[in-house]
C-alpha cells in the first residue's frame, strides 16, 4: 500500500511541476464557463435600428419612442431618403430598417389602416426572427393602446422584407460561421504542432544546425498547410453551392482571396501556440480546446456580438474568426462589394503580420 501511495505522490508531484499543463487544465474550463456564463443570451440586444419616416406626425413619434426606449433596440440612423435602405445594410451595422408610409397619422384615423414596413438583414434566421417578433409585438401594443384610448378599431399591418435570406435558411448563417470554425481550429491545430514534433523527434537540432535562418523554417511550415487549407477552403465552396444550395452571390475573386488571409492568421497562430509550447499534448489542447470556445461563443458564429456584454463585446475584437465571419456573409451572402470589407480585411492583414512577427520573434534557435 506504501508503494502504491509513494506512485500516487510521485505523479501529483510530477503534474504540479508541469506550470504549463496545470494553466491549461485549470484555465480552460475557468475561462470556458466564464465565457459562457456571461456570453450566451439567447434574448436580442442592443439591435441597431434604423428609420425612414416622410410623415414626421404624433403616431410614427411615439412609434419610435417606443422602439428607441426599448431594451432589445437602439435607434442609430434616421434616414433622409429610401434610397438610403441598401447603403445602410451594406455597411453591416443595421439589424432593421423601419419605414413608414406617407401621412401615416392621417391614413389611421381616417381610414382606421396604416402600413409600416419592417425591412431586416436576414443572414441571420435565428436574429432575424426575433427581430420580427420583438417590432411586431412593439406596433401591436401601440394598436391597443389607441384602440383603448379612441375606442376606434384601429389596424397597424406590418410588411416584412428579409433581405439576403428572404427563405430564412439557417445554411446562410451557419455556413460563413463553419468556414471560420473550420479553418481557426484545423489550420491552427495543424501549424501548432509542426515545430513542436521537431522538438519531440529530436529533428529540430538538425534544423538549427543548418544554415537556413528562423523565417525560411518558419515560412516553410506554413506553405505544405497553407495548400492543404485552400483545398478544404475550394471543397467547402464546392459543398456549400451544389449540396446546401447556398449561393455566392458576391465576387469569388474576393471571396477566395479574403479566405486565404484568413488562413494565414490561423496558421500564423498555430505558428506561435508551437513557440511556447513544448509537447505536441500541449500544442493540441491549446489550439483545439482553448480556441474551440471563443471562436463559437465570441465570433458572432451562433450569439449576435450585439447581445453579449460590453466588456466581452472588446474582447471579440481580437477573435480573428469574428472578422472573418462577417467578411464572408457580405462577400458571400450578401453580394456586397469589396470596398465594404475593406475593414475586416485589414484587420486580419494586421493580425497576420503581427503573429508572424511574434512567432519568428519567440522562435529560439537554441534548444
Amino acid at each position: 500500500m506504501k508503494q502504491f501511495l509513494a506512485f500516487v505522490k510521485k505523479e501529483f508531484v510530477h503534474i504540479f511541476r508541469d506550470i504549463r499543463t496545470m494553466l491549461i487544465i485549470i484555465g480552460i474550463p475557468v475561462i470556458q464557463i466564464m465565457i459562457i456564463g456571461f456570453a450566451i443570451r439567447s434574448e436580442l440586444r442592443n439591435v441597431e435600428v434604423a428609420v425612414y419616416d416622410p410623415s414626421h406626425d404624433v403616431s410614427t413619434e411615439r412609434i419610435i419612442n417606443r422602439i428607441g426606449a426599448s431594451e432589445y433596440f437602439h435607434i442609430a440612423e434616421v434616414l433622409k431618403s429610401p434610397g438610403e435602405v441598401e447603403e445602410v445594410f451594406k455597411k453591416g451595422k443595421i439589424g432593421l430598417i423601419v419605414v413608414f408610409g406617407e401621412n401615416f397619422n392621417e391614413k389611421l384615423y381616417h381610414t382606421g389602416e396604416a402600413s409600416v414596413q419592417l425591412i431586416i438583414d436576414g443572414t441571420d434566421p435565428n436574429q432575424g426572427s426575433m427581430i420580427m417578433a420583438y417590432a411586431s409585438s412593439i406596433l401591436a401594443d401601440y394598436q391597443q393602446e389607441l384602440i383603448r384610448e379612441q375606442q376606434i378599431p384601429f389596424q397597424i399591418t406590418p410588411t416584412i422584407r428579409m433581405l439576403y435570406n428572404p427563405e430564412m435558411k439557417s445554411a446562410y448563417n451557419f455556413v460563413p460561421g463553419l468556414m471560420g470554425m473550420i479553418f481557426m481550429l484545423i489550420c491552427a491545430m495543424m501549424t501548432s504542432i509542426a515545430i513542436v514534433r521537431e522538438k519531440e523527434t529530436g529533428t529540430m537540432e538538425v534544423l538549427l544546425a543548418s544554415p537556413v535562418k528562423p523565417i525560411y523554417i518558419v515560412v516553410a511550415k506554413m506553405v505544405p498547410y497553407f495548400i492543404i487549407s485552400w483545398f478544404i477552403f475550394i471543397l467547402i465552396l464546392l459543398m456549400s453551392v451544389f449540396i446546401l444550395n447556398v449561393p455566392i452571390t458576391g465576387s469569388l475573386f474576393w471571396l477566395n482571396i479574403f479566405s486565404l488571409v484568413f488562413i494565414i492568421v490561423a496558421l500564423s497562430l498555430g505558428l506561435f501556440i508551437s513557440t511556447i509550447v513544448s509537447r505536441q499534448v500541449e500544442a493540441v489542447m491549446a489550439s483545439g480546446l482553448g480556441l474551440m470556445m471563443p471562436v463559437v461563443i465570441l465570433s458572432g458564429f451562433i450569439f449576435p456580438i450585439e447581445s453579449i456584454p460590453q466588456v466581452l463585446q472588446w474582447v471579440t475584437c481580437i477573435i480573428p474568426a469574428r472578422w472573418y465571419i462577417a467578411g464572408v456573409r457580405k462577400l458571400m451572402i450578401e453580394g456586397i462589394s469589396m470596398q465594404y470589407v475593406l475593414k475586416e480585411l485589414f484587420i486580419l492583414i494586421g493580425m497576420a503580420t503581427f503573429l508572424i512577427v511574434l512567432s519568428l520573434k519567440k522562435f529560439k534557435t537554441r534548444l
